[in-house]
């Protein structure tokens, strides 16, 4: 048997849904054994391509994670493979699938415990599965932190055993895989830190459950990758001009004047026809000492600034980098969300952690959806519960909450839309860690609302965008880097 693999599949499939997909599998004529005997092989070919010699050993957990693992172990040995087994519990407990695949082993199916990786040159976690719901106890978790201890590399059958396939969250211990062999669909927990960076290289066997289970399952999550909102990237028109284009206006602080020059510039380069920094007068020649092609317009007080919003050709927001917690940047987070599509970003959201109330009410007005909100982890506590692991969870939940598109930052960025859809970046580069990349992330996102964009996808595009620049200019980058290296990914991506 040889396996076919999935690539660039995005969507993820959550713990429940596998199991939908399963079941529909069988119930449309696909054997369960036959599912089985599929992952097997696909993990018995992830071992023999990269570990063709040396001593196997398969680590079998009670469920049908340990049934893939007595496939697998039979058609290593049948390769001519020395191959040991080892089984959490015992024979007479395994049912179903798995009970016949390990009446087909021949070999002894050993005690599990930390001694038998003596002298394995690899081991195959088939311990549990991504629906393991309690922490690791006993002798697998000695098993897996000793397993972690000596560094063999570990082919791990779904997910490392301990890493919960929804959340990527650790339960108790998981053991560091070199490769996950996974089936059908990724999950979340494969995209998700700490779980992600646990799982090693991801890969997604065929094993034959047709593609049309998905029309059944409707999946709401998935990676976010250009294929999914390329169509909606805003293109000039052959007879456009600036305006149409969009027109979007950044509110500029008093005294941390660079985080709205870094979004106005990133709006600019991410094809606003035109962006207006809304500076207050004492700090206008500082504005306007910035690219020329940013237009700056003091903005004396709430007054000024409700007037330029409401101007007709105006149509996006952006209010927060560098605003400051105070009053004054509250009414201009009201008096965006009543006027325009908005972007609020760092002060714009702290500034409501006392009476979120107020800021959930405003956007409760506004149309669903039409509203991004770009919180790290820090300004997300502030405003929302954060009592679950689960980061998709957090982020779907406040998105409810406040009718508009949350893209909770970090190594894992999560968007999710009020509407159910949620998004799991994974481009993110470490070199992003530096001051003013997230307003510079901000001025993407409102740069793409601004010419008509739908938020939801512009808050994906901004994120992958945000990373494939990163990435693309590498070691010493800073925030003001970003912006000029989005042309060239545009031309990539278009």
């Amino acid at each position: 048997m040889t396996t076919r693999w999935i690539d660039s599949a995005p969507e993820l499939l959550t713990v429940a849904e596998m199991y939908q997909a399963d079941a529909a599998a069988i119930a449309g004529g696909v054997a369960g054994l036959d599912l089985m005997e599929a992952a097997g092989a696909a993990i018995a070919e992830t071992v023999q391509a990269g570990w063709p010699d040396g001593d196997v050993l398969v680590l079998c957990g009670p469920g049908n994670n340990g049934g893939d693992g007595f496939v697998a172990a039979r058609l290593l040995a049948g390769a001519g493979r020395q191959v040991r087994l080892a089984l959490l519990g015992s024979l007479d407990k395994l049912d179903g699938d798995a009970a016949v695949n390990a009446a087909r082993w021949t070999g002894d199916a050993l005690p599990l415990g930390p001694s038998l990786l003596e002298g394995a040159d690899v081991v195959i976690d088939a311990l549990f599965g991504a629906g393991l719901s309690r922490p690791l106890d006993g002798v697998a978790r000695k098993m897996v932190e000793a397993l972690n201890a000596r560094g063999l590399p570990c082919v791990a059958v779904d997910v490392p055993s301990g890493v919960h396939g929804d959340t990527g969250q650790v339960l108790g211990a998981a053991p560091q895989a070199a490769v996950s062999v996974t089936f059908f669909r990724r999950k979340p927990g494969h995209l998700l830190y700490p779980g992600r960076g646990l799982c090693g290289e991801v890969r997604v066997a065929d094993i034959a459950i047709p593609e049309t289970v998905l029309a059944e399952i409707s999946p709401q999550f998935s990676e976010n990758l250009p294929d999914r909102w390329r169509d909606m990237l805003p293109r000039p028109q052959p007879q456009g001009h600036k305006y149409e284009r969009g027109h979007a206006v950044v509110a500029g602080g008093a005294v941390l004047t660079g985080a709205a020059r870094l979004a106005s510039y990133a709006a600019l380069r991410a094809g606003a026809g035109l962006v207006t920094v809304a500076a207050p007068p004492a700090a206008g020649d500082v504005y306007r000492a910035g690219p020329p092609s940013i237009m700056v317009r003091d903005i004396a007080d709430g007054g000024a600034f409700e007037a330029l919003l409401a101007e007709p050709r105006v149509t996006a927001a952006l209010v927060g980098p560098g605003n400051g917690v105070n009053g004054e940047t509250a009414d201009r987070v009201l008096q965006a969300l009543a006027a325009r599509p908005c972007v609020l970003d760092a002060d714009a959201l702290t500034v409501f952690a006392i009476q979120p109330e107020t800021l959930f009410t405003a956007l409760s007005s506004a149309p669903a959806g039409a509203s991004v909100l770009t919180p790290h982890e820090g300004e997300f506590v502030r405003l929302f519960d954060a009592s679950s692991d689960g980061k998709i969870e957090r982020a779907a939940a406040a998105a409810t909450q406040a009718k508009a598109i949350i893209l909770l930052k970090g190594a894992d960025t999560v968007i999710a839309s009020p509407d159910g859809r949620v998004a799991v970046n994974t481009n993110a580069t470490p070199y992003l860690a530096t001051a003013g990349s997230g307003d510079v992330l901000a001025g993407f996102i409102v740069g793409l609302m601004a010419q008509g964009m739908p938020a939801f996808a512009a808050a994906c595009a901004g994120a992958w965008l945000h990373g494939a620049c990163a990435t693309a200019f590498g070691p010493g980058l800073i925030a003001e880097d970003l912006a000029d290296m989005l042309p060239g990914i545009f031309s990539d991506v278009l």
